[in-house]
């Protein structure tokens, strides 16, 4: 991952084991939520003049025919701006790196980790709504101890249910020794990231002869 930013920025790519961080998570969450789309775009613009500033000095750079760093910028911290009205993203956002001696190799990498770290978002995020079904008193503590254990051994189930993904920027950097290190960014949608978590924890719920998918479907808001 990239270094951290801003918590109203780092919030969309890690979720806080700390309850009370988490809390003021989904506090910073309902506060973008109200911003009008002028305030929403402002802030953007900030965010994105600096991380874009950032990369160019750590010598990121894009591929002659893509689109600028700051518009692919601004369209990642766009989508990544969305929520439900559960707060749940609305687009779940995976990165990674990867080299290789040649740009496709370590693009093709660089997405298969991406997509592993995507599976690693979808995780905390549901975990995050199975502890806010506890909160709402919707669920039983030991419903939400099982079904939380279940979607931390899910993740490789999750990752291989994870279908389409939108690449939502790329950019690339030489090393010293002539290798190439592509940085992908991948968003996946939040409904079909629900839908992914919910085949895998159920297979892992199965598993362990555990009937919870009706509280399962509560978490998930089906």
């Amino acid at each position: 991952m990239m270094a951290a930013m801003a918590l109203i920025i780092a919030c969309g790519f890690t979720f806080a084991d700390n309850k009370s961080e988490q809390k003021e998570i989904r506090k910073e969450r309902q506060e973008i939520r109200k911003l009008a789309k002028k305030e929403l775009t402002s802030r953007v613009d900030k965010v994105v003049k600096r991380e874009a500033k950032r990369l160019r000095k750590e010598g990121w750079l894009v591929k002659p025919g893509a689109l600028p760093l700051e518009k692919q910028l601004e369209r990642v911290y766009m989508m990544q701006y969305e929520y439900d009205d559960n707060l749940f993203p609305k687009y779940i956002m995976g990165e990674a790196s990867s080299v290789g001696e040649h740009y496709d190799a370590a693009k093709t990498s660089a997405t298969s980790l991406a997509i592993t770290n995507l599976a690693g978002q979808i995780q905390t995020e549901v975990t995050a709504l199975v502890e806010n079904t506890v909160a709402n008193r919707q669920l039983s503590a030991n419903e939400a101890a099982s079904i939380s254990e279940s979607v931390m051994a899910s993740k490789n189930l999750i990752s291989q249910s994870i279908g389409r993904t939108i690449p939502v920027m790329e950019c690339y950097r030489t090393n010293k020794k002539k290798n190439t290190e592509v940085l992908v960014r991948l968003a996946y949608n939040g409904e079909m990231a629900k839908e992914a978590a919910k085949k895998a924890v159920r297979s892992e719920l199965e598993k362990k002869g555990e009937n919870l998918h009706e509280q399962l479907d509560k978490v998930l808001g089906f």
